[in-house]
């Protein structure tokens, strides 16, 4: 039984954070599948993803951001910033997510930006490594004289402790409103968009440290036949020295990044994927504004 229209609520919800505390994998969690990839290489995320995750009584509209970076200045991550500092002035709710009781000056960067009309809710992710709990209530004290938040929530994204939580606070201050999306979507961005952001995140997870962040993934063809999609996609590598890591001896590890970029999707879309990869050296992409745009960046 839903709530009634007078009592239903939704909105836009950013996450935002530096690099690496877990934005991505709390979107994953509470949307039920993945929409945001993950990985330990800062700047995963690139483009505003919306999860979207509906109750009987609200609709949750998630903004899983890129991590703020101030370390490198090219196009690419002016781009990711300018993102960042966009979802800040059109959301409903921000969460701020710091790594446990973690807080150091790249984090003073993103409160610097927080918006103070309207509600910010402090979230200390990763509750499960926070050895010392006694140390919590001294540090949201400390956080609390940072910043105004509107509430403080620890918890695990990985796990899901204490996340149910979360979406009570959040749901407090959200508007009332219609349903913004069907009941059933998980994400307003297209199955092509998922593909590539699959295949880049395999490309990070399975390279190591040999190819840094900055590798991207263009879909140069996608079709759909009934529940059979066959995808063909371009990594774009800046050197031909990272062209030969991603395609490995005999192509062992393209084959590697294929195989586990095609299980995902098929996981994800419902059906049967036929994946084609092939690797290209784009030097310079990263700070090209053609490129970006070309790659769908804002």
């Amino acid at each position: 039984m839903t709530a009634p229209a007078s009592d239903f609520r939704t909105g836009y919800i950013a996450i935002v954070g530096r690099p690496n505390v877990g934005k991505s994998t709390l979107t994953n969690h509470i949307v039920g599948a993945k929409v945001s990839i993950t990985s330990r290489k800062a700047q995963t995320t690139r483009h505003r993803i919306h999860g979207i995750h509906t109750t009987e009584d609200a609709q949750f509209v998630f903004v899983d951001t890129p991590g703020f970076q101030t370390k490198y200045s090219n196009a690419l991550n002016r781009s990711m910033n300018k993102t960042v500092v966009d979802v800040l002035r059109s959301t409903d709710v921000v969460l701020f997510v710091l790594e446990g009781t973690h807080f150091d000056a790249r984090d003073r960067e993103v409160v610097a930006l927080l918006p103070t009309d309207m509600p910010v809710i402090l979230v200390l992710n990763k509750l499960d490594l926070i050895k010392q709990k006694d140390s919590l209530l001294p540090f949201i004290a400390k956080m609390s004289e940072i910043f105004p938040f509107a509430a403080v929530v620890p918890l695990s994204a990985q796990s899901g402790d204490n996340v149910p939580a979360l979406l009570g606070e959040i749901r407090k201050h959200l508007p009332v409103g219609m349903a913004m999306f069907d009941e059933d979507d998980i994400t307003d961005k297209s199955e092509r968009f998922l593909a590539a952001e699959i295949v880049r995140e395999k490309v990070f997870r399975l390279s190591g440290e040999e190819v840094p962040y900055s590798a991207s993934v263009i879909i140069e063809k996608y079709e759909q036949e009934g529940e059979m999609r066959r995808i063909f996609a371009g990594i774009l590598v800046d050197r031909e020295n990272q062209k030969a890591i991603l395609i490995g001896h005999e192509g062992g590890k393209l084959k590697e990044i294929g195989t586990a970029a095609r299980h995902d999707m098929e996981k994800l879309f419902g059906g049967k994927v036929y994946l084609e990869l092939w690797v290209k050296v784009k030097g310079g992409w990263a700070d090209s504004e053609r490129m970006l745009k070309q790659l769908g960046y804002d």
